[in-house]
């Protein structure tokens, strides 16, 4: 295969490889790359919410304020998560990796310019429009506005990291790899809240450097990643550094047919449905625990934010071993000599039981019981998640993987929204009626959605069966 534009090497493509023997092992420093980027995209995405009590003192914001600025970020994500996995499948990963890390960091970086420019004063036309749409123009609405901004501008370009790292994976590793690799990399999610949960009070209260810092510093850690997948990141067929042993093993499934599946054309698939409906009933279960914790261990058992550091940490640290666990689950399985599906769905079936338990989450009285039973929910949901990912590898050609990851993160993003209002009307009437949060119903949604999603996908594909290409392709030539 000659060069394309996205993995052409400095020099020329004619590359001196390592001995014919010799198998290397550089696909697993490339999954150590999408794990970075991956930790990265959620240390830039948690700062806020880390640092949300000191910017609703900071200016004056009130519930809805912080609201709008958290959907924003949400709704530009969903937009992203569809458009972004188009864009890694026509211009390449690296090249794809490297316009949206850089977008992304600028626009993490930029939330610590809003302070500065909320005080210095708009023109005129800007001012009455924010007057207009906005209500009074005090520090409050000023600084929602120029954190909207910049929230969207984040989620725009965070939304390619999954598409794409899928799509590296895909490229990377066989078949019988792919669930572990994908674990590994997807267990930086977790990394990522750990370290901005460590990070950012650190840089704010310990050092007393302020919260606009806090976001120049996790922002410019992307501009670090983006020179590493610079300088070290090419398809393995390019990579001097890929033994033809490595080569070969990376190649050992049967190849994808030589043709493109237009983008109105997978909605008409099974497998793209799967991944999609699977999104859809687990995806807001995660932004739950993301966004929904915090805020239970303080109703429930009086946790205030200076102890919290504790329970997050239990928390991810077993979604972290969760998502490799679960991926590589499935992997030993078909080492073992399962079948893809039988391994596929056994691991979907047991992180679907894992999940369970965390119903009773509503009627334990004891803290660390609890942050237990929610740190088991979230491993299983990041074993799951990892299954879920690798099944469109499965069964989808490379050419169309970043699109169907894209459709699928869109539904989820799209379910999130209904999911966070239901919780939030919930626990208001619950509140007016007996006078405190009550989450049971949460919590119930929590821990039965993974169950119906393992019955939808199995519906759908019952044998993991690779799409049929029809008369919608259009084939090279």
């Amino acid at each position: 295969m000659p060069p394309t534009n996205d993995t052409e090497i400095p020099g020329g493509s004619d590359i001196s490889r390592m001995p014919e023997g010799r198998r290397t092992h550089y696909r697993w420093v490339v999954c150590g790359l999408l794990f970075l980027a991956t930790t990265i995209n959620y240390v830039d995405r948690q700062v806020i919410g880390i640092l949300a009590p000191t910017l609703e003192d900071e200016f004056g914001w009130t519930a809805t304020h912080y609201s709008y600025i958290i959907g924003a970020f949400s709704i530009a994500y969903g937009i992203s998560y569809m458009t972004a996995g188009w864009l890694m499948d026509r211009i390449g990963e690296r090249r794809g990796f490297l316009l949206v890390v850089f977008v992304w960091s600028l626009a993490a970086m930029a939330h610590g310019l809003v302070q500065p420019l909320v005080y210095s004063g708009l023109p005129w036309m800007t001012a009455t429009f924010a007057g207009t749409f906005l209500g009074a123009l005090t520090p409050a609405t000023l600084s929602m506005a120029g954190f909207i901004a910049a929230r969207f501008a984040l989620g725009l370009a965070e939304g390619g990291n999954f598409p794409g790292a899928v799509r590296t994976v895909s490229l990377w590793h066989p078949k019988r790899e792919r669930a572990l690799s994908t674990g590994i990399f997807n267990s930086g999610s977790n990394m990522g809240v750990l370290l901005a949960a460590c990070a950012v009070p650190l840089i704010v209260e310990k050092l007393g450097w302020g919260w606009p810092v806090a976001f120049y510093v996790t922002g410019a850690l992307g501009f670090l990643w983006l020179a590493l997948w610079f300088f070290m990141y090419r398809r393995p067929e390019e990579h001097p550094r890929v033994s033809p042993a490595e080569l070969e093993h990376i190649r050992s499934d049967p190849a994808d047919p030589p043709a493109k599946v237009s983008w109105i054309s997978l909605l008409r698939y099974r497998q793209t449905w799967a991944h999609v409906l699977g999104c859809s009933l687990v995806g807001p279960v995660w932004w739950f625990y993301l966004f929904w914790t915090t805020l239970f261990l303080k109703d429930r058992h009086g946790i205030g934010l200076s102890d919290m550091l504790g329970p997050l940490v239990v928390i991810y640290l077993m979604a972290d071993m969760g998502s490799i666990g679960g991926g590589g689950l499935s992997s030993w399985l078909i080492r073992r000599g399962a079948s893809v599906n039988v391994a596929r769905k056994v691991a979907f079936l047991v992180c679907a039981l894992c999940v369970v338990p965390v119903i009773s989450v509503v009627w334990v009285d004891n803290m660390w019981v609890a942050v237990v039973l929610i740190g088991l929910a979230a491993a299983a949901h990041q074993g799951f998640s990892a299954n879920l990912y690798t099944i469109v590898s499965d069964t989808v050609p490379r050419k169309a993987v970043g699109s169907v990851v894209g459709l699928g993160g869109t539904a989820s993003c799209i379910a999130m929204v209904g999911f966070s209002t239901l919780i939030g009307a919930v626990l208001d009437w619950t509140e007016h009626f007996y006078g405190r949060r009550e989450y049971l119903i949460p919590f119930v949604i929590a821990g039965s959605n993974y169950l119906i999603a393992v019955a939808v996908i199995h519906l759908l594909l019952p044998r993991l069966e690779p799409m049929t290409l029809d008369m919608d392709v259009e084939v090279n030539r």
